[in-house]
């Protein structure tokens, strides 16, 4: 006799799985994708084919060999974990480093607490805080590439580490004569510099749409993300607008866009109500800022959301869903 799971009612039969969830999801991340590889070329390519590559590889080696389970690689969620990690790094990533945060963000960051849906910090998040850590040099570095539309990236610094840099280096200097050098426009569109995930807040912000359009993901926690950076920012930029940057510059600049709209809503390490989801998407919000103005390193999304990843439990304990039936 085969072995029965048996749970409680009811049982809702839904023709969603895990692999068309994670396929509306590299559909959604297309357009972005796209764009990177336009506009940084082959090497760009590169980093993120090695990544999906490493990803797949080690999470079929580990459940097969380690684990001595079936391989998982089918429900698409490493290569889903691949794009991102390879979203998060410089174009100009040596190979082997990426393989690096491929074996940290699977092996270590998901397999080690048993795979899928019982991972409690984002996988490729982890992968990438690990290499910014183990090679700071490597994950700082910003080459200027050409580009198909005839202009160059930003060379060395992207538009949040210029701002921090001239902060640092000259701590009386008005940042809005930086700031004037980045138009809204170049930021919504075309960011000046930075990985594939900081390229075009255009094309993240189009897979976000579609991913709520199909009902993949609820748009609390990326609005929550949204309002409290901006609010927060707005704070402290009417207080001081010489020392700290504005909001729209807060919200289009960095990995603020596709932390929101694609890491922070991971289903596993994000809470399960949506009084959660806005409680957790106000922490992200607020621990971006605050790590962005006052932190040593200039972006602070991927911080915030792996401490707010911890707290998830607790908040799902504090905040549960009615029990099926009630009002």
């Amino acid at each position: 006799m085969s072995n029965l799971l048996v749970s409680p009612s009811p049982h809702i039969h839904s023709k969603d799985s895990t692999q068309s969830l994670m396929l509306d999801v590299v559909i959604a991340l297309l357009p972005a994708v796209v764009l990177s590889i336009v506009f940084y070329g082959w090497r760009e390519a590169v980093v993120l084919g090695t990544s999906v590559a490493a990803c797949v590889a080690f999470e079929y080696l580990i459940t097969r060999y380690l684990l001595k389970r079936p391989s998982t690689i089918a429900d698409m969620s490493a290569i889903v974990t691949g794009i991102l990690l390879g979203m998060n790094l410089p174009f100009s990533t040596p190979w082997w480093v990426v393989i690096i945060g491929a074996l940290i963000a699977i092996g270590v960051a998901k397999m080690t607490f048993g795979g899928l849906g019982q991972n409690p910090f984002n996988p490729a998040l982890v992968g990438r805080v690990f290499l910014l850590v183990s090679f700071p040099t490597v994950m700082t570095t910003w080459m200027a590439p050409k580009s198909l539309f005839g202009v160059d990236a930003i060379t060395g610094a992207t538009p949040l580490s210029a701002v921090n840099e001239m902060l640092v280096t000259h701590p009386g200097t008005d940042i809005r004569t930086l700031t004037s050098g980045y138009s809204y426009s170049d930021l919504l569109f075309m960011n000046l510099g930075g990985s594939a995930g900081e390229l075009c807040a255009a094309a993240l912000l189009i897979g976000f749409i579609y991913l709520v359009c199909r009902k993949v993901i609820k748009p609390w926690i990326t609005l929550s993300i949204f309002v409290t950076v901006a609010l927060t920012s707005l704070i402290f930029w009417g207080i001081n607008p010489a020392r700290f940057t504005d909001p729209l510059f807060n919200l289009l600049s960095g990995g603020l866009i596709l932390g929101a709209c694609f890491m922070a809503t991971d289903y596993v390490t994000s809470p399960m109500s949506v009084k959660g989801g806005i409680i957790f998407g106000v922490g992200i919000g607020f621990l971006t800022m605050m790590i962005r103005y006052f932190g040593s390193y200039p972006e602070g999304v991927s911080f915030a959301i792996l401490i707010m990843n911890a707290f998830v439990p607790l908040i799902n304990r504090w905040c549960k869903q009615k029990k099926f039936g009630r009002a």
